[in-house]
């Protein structure tokens, strides 16, 4: 949980309470969305590892 809230605070810079009040399943998601957006931001190909990709999806 405090990678997932981590995660989602360094990069959209939501309140801590606000993230904390989220159930798990929409926190991964922000984390999901992030994800995403940082590998279109990166322009990745398959053999390049997304740092920030902190849950192993492609």
């Amino acid at each position: 949980m405090y990678e997932e809230v981590g995660f989602v605070a360094y990069y959209f810079h939501w309140p801590h309470d606000e993230i904390m009040n989220m159930e798990h399943a929409e926190r991964r998601r922000w984390c999901d969305e992030i994800s995403k957006i940082n590998r279109k931001m990166n322009d990745e190909t398959d053999n390049k590892k997304n740092i920030f990709d902190v849950f192993g999806k492609r």
